[in-house]
């Protein structure tokens, strides 16, 4: 991809969630997530039933009269964008693959963090650490994410969830809110995931395509594993293979909702046909 195709990519990705992050998910996302804690604001004179532990007793004794401090909630956060950028990602049979709803759902949460003045930090992982990009502020910042979301080329086609998350806590050691994106047909992260989730504010966001739910009877066909490569002949006509297949294929999604519930964190999925909007809007009010 030239430089010119690249940017009008990423004009158009800007375009297109940033308005979803001004117009719906900006003051969802800032009721959703609650800063660090409290700060103090300045002190004002003594009320009717404010708490008689907030008293400034110097400025108190200065003037003579009671004042009290202020506090406000300190909203400076820290956001970690976690991106499975495996070759099961770069799947589709609608309007769009996997890898571009990720990139779009991860540019509108990156503009809502933007506007409440929060750090984005990113991690593109396969079965490594492919890019970390620290956490920062501002548009530029932003806008560099979106380009590597689009263009950057994994060196490995696995992927390792639970690799992944041990990175993120070895950079990370305050508190962050991470959004892990992947279609999670993978297992082995359950135990490393508890132990993130007490630490950090975790989503996982699992992006599907429908044809991936079962096998159509297509007769004996070439199949090949996009993670690993390898060619097979499947016969897709048998009813043993296909319920085979979609066994595997509901252990991994039941698996995704039951790890990530139990450790505490938030699920979300969303097929490529369906709206994202829909989906983050509701779940950021379930959250709020």
């Amino acid at each position: 991809m030239d430089t010119k195709e690249l940017l009008k990519k990423v004009r158009k990705i800007e375009i297109k969630t940033r308005r979803l992050s001004d117009h719906v998910f900006g003051g969802e996302y800032h009721s959703t997530f609650k800063g660090r804690g409290m700060t103090f604001s300045e002190v004002r004179q003594y009320q009717f039933g404010d708490d008689v532990r907030n008293i400034d007793w110097n400025v108190t004794a200065r003037y003579n009269e009671p004042f009290v401090k202020v506090f406000e909630e300190e909203r400076e956060l820290t956001m970690m964008l976690m991106v499975d950028i495996s070759g099961s990602e770069f799947f589709g049979t609608d309007t769009q693959f996997k890898n571009e709803i990720i990139t779009e759902i991860a540019a509108t949460l990156a503009f809502s963090a933007m506007q409440n003045n929060d750090k984005i930090g990113l991690i593109l992982f396969s079965d490594a650490i492919e890019l970390f990009i620290p956490p920062k502020k501002g548009k530029s910042h932003v806008l560099r994410i979106i380009r590597e979301l689009i263009e950057f080329q994994p060196q490995s086609k696995r992927t390792d969830i639970a690799q992944a998350l041990k990175y993120l806590t070895n950079v990370m050691k305050k508190k962050a809110i991470v959004f892990v994106l992947s279609d999670f047909i993978t297992d082995g992260y359950r135990d490393t995931l508890k132990i993130v989730s007490k630490k950090h504010d975790v989503t996982g966001i699992r992006i599907y395509d429908r044809r991936e739910e079962e096998i159509p009877n297509l007769g004996m066909v070439q199949m090949e594993d996009e993670e690993t490569g390898e060619l097979m002949l499947v016969n897709t006509g048998s009813k043993s293979v296909r319920r085979n297949y979609s066994k595997y294929y509901q252990e991994r999604v039941d698996e995704f909702n039951d790890a990530f519930l139990k450790s505490g964190a938030g699920v979300l999925s969303c097929r490529v046909d369906e709206s994202y909007v829909k989906k983050l809007l509701g779940y950021f009010k379930r959250r709020g």
